[in-house]
């Protein structure tokens, strides 16, 4: 991957795993995943690939409510593993049950069925009109004009890497979990970042891809603690931008500067550094040893042999969804938020 050297105030730069859906998913042994009107138990009238299953880590089952043999178990293990799964609290995840019998299966029929395995957030059950849940069905590979031989597995997939999984129902729910959990490590930042160590300002180890991008929204520019030129500036465009962010830094947006002069730049003087532009936890200054931190300044375009000629860019990325921005760092501090709030809202 390399960052659009444009010098347009932003642009899109995308990884090469972030291909088109179709392609995706006939690498993966799937159609193109319709994106049809379907409704859930509530009565909800959503978009199954665009409300449902776009940037998503997803488990589907195929069940129909007056089915007495394997469906039972079906909705015992997706309200299951719907709960597994909210205790990470992690909006990526869903589990989606579509219903093989759409003409008796009613969303009220949907919610009723449902709760007699419990309450599970993150479980949508899902009916519609015949035709596209036939279209739905086929482009999954489980249609079956008998509906008592419908699919009795789970079909995992990563909506963004393309990646899926066909599962037999017999898998407890903590394995399910547990392989949702790889295919949502499987995004294609994990195979672009490196995993090296870096230091932050409290001298803190922290790895690169697991530690500080992985699952996050990231806001990084590059710096060095004696710079007298754009760094001040830079720095007060990142405070402000703390600032307007307010609480969700440190939740859903973390802001990384990295030194560009990290033999100089120690743990110690970054911290005295953060304290003197006032950052806030959320907004952690990174060093390390000088391999490690080139390494990672060569995979985001911003390496430079003399640390005054570093670029006063800021780079934005939701690992996630795979969307990456970048602004120039000495924009107004509103442009620069329009920016970052752009991509930490996409998928939403």
């Amino acid at each position: 991957m390399n960052l659009l050297r444009s010098s347009a105030f932003a642009c899109v730069f995308a990884f090469v795993a972030g291909a088109l859906l179709t392609g995706k998913a006939k690498a993966s042994g799937l159609e193109a995943i319709p994106d049809v009107k379907v409704q859930d138990q509530t009565g909800r009238t959503l978009h199954f690939y665009s409300d449902l299953v776009k940037d998503k880590i997803v488990a589907v089952n195929f069940i129909f409510t007056t089915c007495s043999t394997i469906c039972p178990q079906l909705g015992a293990s997706s309200a299951a593993l719907a709960r597994q799964l909210a205790e990470q609290n992690d909006h990526h995840y869903r589990v989606i049950s579509i219903s093989f019998d759409p003409d008796t299966d009613t969303p009220e029929r949907l919610r009723a069925w449902s709760a007699n395995f419990g309450a599970a957030p993150g479980w949508t059950l899902v009916t519609g009109r015949r035709r596209d849940i036939d279209t739905l069905l086929r482009a999954m590979q489980v249609y079956t004009a008998d509906k008592s031989l419908h699919s009795s597995n789970f079909l995992l997939g990563n909506e963004a890497t393309g990646e899926w999984r066909r599962i037999d129902s017999s898998v407890a729910p903590a394995k399910l979990a547990a392989t949702m959990q790889q295919l949502r490590g499987a995004s294609a930042g994990a195979g672009y970042f490196p995993d090296v160590t870096l230091l932050n300002q409290d001298g803190e180890p922290r790895r690169f891809y697991s530690d500080l991008v992985k699952g996050h929204v990231v806001v990084i520019d590059t710096i060095y603690s004696d710079c007298g030129a754009a760094c001040p500036i830079m720095a007060e465009r990142f405070a402000k931008v703390q600032a307007q962010l307010g609480d969700r830094v440190g939740r859903d947006v973390f802001l990384l500067s990295i030194s560009v002069d990290p033999v100089t730049d120690t743990p110690e003087k970054l911290h005295a550094y953060a304290a003197r532009v006032g950052a806030k936890p959320g907004w952690q200054f990174l060093t390390g040893e000088k391999a490690n931190v080139d390494l990672i300044l060569k995979k985001l375009g911003q390496y430079v042999e003399s640390r005054e000629a570093h670029a006063n860019l800021i780079i934005v990325g939701n690992e996630p969804t795979g969307l990456w921005k970048k602004a120039f760092g000495l924009a107004p501090v509103d442009e620069v938020v329009r920016v970052v709030e752009s991509v930490a809202d996409d998928g939403r």
